[in-house]
């Protein structure tokens, strides 16, 4: 899952939750599945209180491929 076992260590401040922080990290909300599995001591609960300390595993992203994407999906060239 991660290269050596890499995490980034992240303090819960109330109110967080596994969605924001997958939001945070990876910019995907559904992709919380990772912190929980790397987590197993903390209680699966809706919202976090402050001061709980969450490993978020370094993922390696693969490149994604545009060729089978539509059209609104594929990146953007900046305009000058």
């Amino acid at each position: 899952m991660t290269p050596n076992g890499q995490f980034i260590l992240h303090v819960t401040t109330g109110g967080e939750r596994w969605d924001l922080l997958a939001w945070r990290y990876y910019g995907d909300p559904t992709d919380y599945s990772p912190i929980i599995v790397a987590n197993p001591n903390v209680p699966i609960e809706p919202v976090f209180d402050a001061g709980i300390s969450i490993a978020v595993p370094i993922l390696q992203k693969s490149a994604v491929v545009t060729a089978d994407l539509p059209p609104w999906k594929l990146p953007q060239a900046a305009s000058a």
